[in-house]
């Protein structure tokens, strides 16, 4: 199943992008076509497809098909979701009716294979300076602190 959509894999087609059950998630969640001043901006629903469509196949923004508008205004419209929130609003928006359905299983389990160093910490010095030169801060590492007991 395809983001809880009821869709199988075998269901899609590259040109198909969103069903109106899937649209109807997100539409009210966008801002409004219209603003207060100027001619209203394209339809959500293509340009949202649009992105939808090129980052699905990966093709870049200048070869996205023209059903779905001028490329430019596709990005744009991308861009501007991107930087004013709209995007985050959208994925919040699907992760709680996906949740209230019962389809997120929130638990997360780590342990120590899935953890890394981040890349300036590994190649801390650790022999040279006081105790704040440690990687840890002023806190002694373990086996310095086993060592003087």
């Amino acid at each position: 199943m395809l983001s809880g959509f009821g869709l199988d894999a075998g269901d899609m087609t590259r040109m198909a992008v969103l069903d109106d059950e899937m649209w109807g998630q997100i539409e009210a969640v966008l801002p409004p076509v219209k603003g207060a001043m100027g001619r209203p901006m394209r339809d959500h629903r293509l340009l949202v497809e649009g992105a939808i469509y090129r980052y699905r196949t990966g093709v870049a923004w200048r070869d996205l098909p023209l059903d779905f508008g001028p490329w430019q205004t596709v990005w744009k419209r991308h861009h501007r979701f991107s930087t004013d929130g709209t995007w985050d609003k959208v994925l919040t928006a699907l992760q709680v009716q996906a949740d209230a359905r019962g389809e997120i299983d929130w638990r997360v389990s780590v342990d120590s294979t899935s953890s890394r160093v981040h890349q300036h910490g590994a190649t801390a010095s650790r022999s040279q300076g006081g105790p704040s030169s440690h990687t840890g801060g002023r806190v002694e590492l373990q086996g310095s602190a086993r060592s003087r007991r």
